[in-house]
């Protein structure tokens, strides 16, 4: 691999989802966590992502990942970075902010830890496979989570942004006519400043990503097809600033934020070699032609990190081969090469077929997990 690898090593949960204690540890080749539906098999995938980037890939809520009935939750991880052994402390809380440590050494940003860390992890699940024809946050959050891990300062950008947001949304709520607007002001200031920044990371996301994702797809496609990505601001960053305060009233009529980066969109256009023009895939795509550029996207993800060249990813697969025919998965499985992979599925006969090295499997059954081989 690179000089710069990580891998993890054990997870330790307590009181996190369905599990009371569980504690694992990983092959540095493709791991395997099988068991039946609702078994917590996604959980153990949520904690290893969680831990090492601080948010969860569904977007939860720290109270939600909390066992039911308890306070408090605990996830400890153990990662090998360069042949050092780290170890991170998460401590998560029904009414405060999580808790975070490397080392035993409490971070006191997610920037902080983020830059100690700097982890890089891809999680593909079956959501992924709809975020084509989904709503736009779910490609607005498949460039933020590639993006938050990163880069730093767009990390920071978005969260002053979302608090900014959620801020703003409560006080139009709340806003009589012809009330006081500099509160408003202030508000803007922080919007508009944090919003160029995730702009600008976006279109050079969509940019660095579209380069690969025509390559991939037209390898996946046998050349019959070409992939374009287009970044669908809502306002660009140089006109961001006029736009929202033009939408300022409509924002108090609807008391909504009506401009700004959360109402932005990914742009997936397919065009076929012999028609003129380009397809929106979302709207005149097959499912199989979504299900090919949703894995287009996640390919693309694992080789932008590597062309980055900072750090080798580790991929975490949810469930997702069971939903790609044979030649989708024989592409997944052979762009996986020598990156540590944990994969949950409902059962082995899948795999039996030789097509992959498992190195590690374990079977997931009601929140306790047993190794077998």
């Amino acid at each position: 691999g690179t000089d710069y690898s990580m891998i993890i090593r054990s997870v330790e949960l307590s009181d996190f989802r369905n599990y009371e204690t569980l504690s694992l540890n990983f092959d540095r080749g493709t791991n395997i966590l099988y068991g039946d539906n609702a078994q917590g098999k996604t959980n153990i995938l949520e904690a290893v992502f969680l831990s090492c980037t601080t948010k969860s890939h569904k977007g939860a809520k720290d109270r939600e990942m909390i066992r039911f009935g308890k306070n408090e939750a605990h996830i400890r991880t153990c990662v090998e970075k360069n042949g050092m052994e780290m170890r991170v402390d998460m401590h998560l809380r029904a009414s405060r902010a999580k808790g975070v440590a490397v080392d035993g050494v409490r971070m006191k940003k997610a920037s902080d830890f983020l830059n100690r860390l700097s982890a890089r992890l891809i999680f593909f699940s079956p959501e992924d496979l709809d975020v084509i024809k989904g709503a736009p946050s779910g490609r607005r959050r498949f460039m933020d989570m590639e993006l938050c891990q990163a880069d730093r300062v767009y990390m920071e950008a978005l969260s002053r942004y979302q608090k900014a947001l959620s801020e703003r949304a409560a006080f139009l709520k709340e806003m009589k006519p012809g009330s006081d607007e500099t509160l408003l002001d202030v508000y803007d200031g922080v919007l508009i400043e944090n919003g160029k920044k995730i702009i600008a990371g976006r279109k050079q996301f969509a940019a660095d990503i579209t380069e690969i994702a025509g390559r991939t797809h037209r390898t996946l496609t046998g050349d019959r097809e070409t992939l374009f990505l287009s970044y669908e601001a809502s306002c660009g960053e140089a006109d961001f600033e006029d736009v929202f305060r033009r939408f300022r009233k409509k924002d108090i009529l609807t008391k909504q934020t009506n401009a700004g980066p959360h109402r932005d969109d990914l742009k997936l256009l397919i065009k076929r070699d012999n028609d003129q023009e380009a397809q929106d895939v979302r709207r005149y795509g097959s499912q199989g032609q979504q299900r090919t550029v949703a894995l287009t996207l996640k390919l693309s993800e694992i080789e932008l990190v590597r062309s980055q060249g900072l750090t080798q990813p580790v991929l975490l697969l949810d469930d997702v081969l069971s939903e790609l025919d044979e030649e989708r998965q024989n592409r997944l499985l052979s762009a996986i090469g020598d990156i540590q992979t944990i994969i949950t599925c409902t059962g082995l006969d899948g795999f039996v077929d030789g097509r992959l090295t498992i190195n590690k499997i374990l079977k997931v059954t009601n929140g306790t997990v047993t190794a077998e081989n």
